[in-house]
């Protein structure tokens, strides 16, 4: 592997953790701090990504589609959260498994029943449809590089709100003992609201960014779920922190172990045979990674001890 290939695959790991980090920072709020397991969460990314290919499609701007995401995806979250999630807070966690669970098919029949069960595309908006050149010659697309930068920008917002404002301090202190920020006058229903929105929202514009890349179609948004699990387990849970790093250590670990392992196998396997073998220990790579960190950090990396 030449230097600027691997560069190049760091940047789409790179590129692939902040949109894991998009999609498992509203996940791990939720787990944090109502501690409820909500498996539809895969069901609002997708709900972003066909919002905001309605939107592109009707409008042509890629920009009010990314709007619309946000949008639709918070306001999808919200309602599910005010007639559904609410009455399962004080509820154990195999009813909360079959009640989200009950979303996940509701939202993909409501979505096959909206627009088909064939995909839709989300086109790249042609200013960032070429490549660009970085330092060293290498050129990578721009698309990529944008969602990169923005999935850093949103990083850092997540960052400051949660540890800078007001409503930072009440999502932390909710984490750690919501009985005694409800008895000082915290309006916690509403705390819940707020969070359960903000997290769908996060993985609806996650959606709408990855779906000008692939297409949109029902059911896109579960085997991200299973990702932006590991990831929380990897960071913790109820960690913006650990959700931010162990996105990134999937995003790498993934990445470059789909390109380095059947390189490193074809040095002692014929190379069909090194590819075969090299493939199938890449894509469990992940799952090796998170038992090596819970067997010495069963809270995660940045969980609390």
């Amino acid at each position: 592997m030449t230097i600027l290939l691997f560069i190049e695959q760091m940047l789409n790991g790179l590129q692939f953790g902040v949109m894991l980090f998009l999609m498992s920072a509203g996940l791990t709020l939720v787990f944090g701090v109502m501690g409820l397991i909500n498996l539809a969460h895969g069901s609002l990314y997708m709900v972003g990504a066909f919002a905001a290919a309605a939107v592109a499609a009707a409008t042509g701007s890629f920009v009010l589609a990314l709007m619309a995401s946000l949008a639709a995806a918070a306001l999808a979250g919200a309602l599910i959260e005010l007639t559904v999630i609410r009455r399962l807070y004080d509820r154990d966690h195999l009813d909360q498994v079959l009640a989200t669970f009950a979303l996940i098919l509701i939202f993909s029949e409501g979505t096959r029943w909206m627009f088909g069960s064939f995909p839709l595309f989300l086109d790249v908006p042609k200013v960032l449809a070429g490549p660009v050149t970085l330092p060293g010659g290498i050129q990578y697309p721009a698309y990529r590089l944008s969602i990169i930068v923005i999935g850093l920008v949103v990083a850092a917002g997540m960052f400051a709100l949660i540890n800078r404002t007001r409503v930072g301090i009440r999502i932390r202190a909710g984490e750690a003992d919501r009985e005694m920020i409800a008895a000082l006058g915290v309006d916690i229903a509403k705390l819940y609201t707020f969070v359960f929105a903000l997290g769908a929202a996060l993985a609806g514009f996650a959606g709408a960014l990855v779906g000008a890349i692939q297409s949109v179609q029902v059911g896109m948004g579960e085997p991200v779920l299973i990702l932006a699990f590991v990831v929380i387990v990897i960071g913790g849970i109820g960690s913006i922190k650990g959700a931010f790093v162990g996105a990134l250590l999937v995003g790498f670990t993934d990445t470059l172990g789909r390109i380095l392992l059947p390189q490193i196998f074809a040095l002692f396997l014929e190379p069909s045979a090194a590819v075969s073998v090299g493939s199938a220990l890449a894509s469990m790579l992940i799952y090796i990674l998170m038992a090596g960190v819970l067997v010495f950090r069963p809270r995660g990396l940045y969980g609390v001890a």
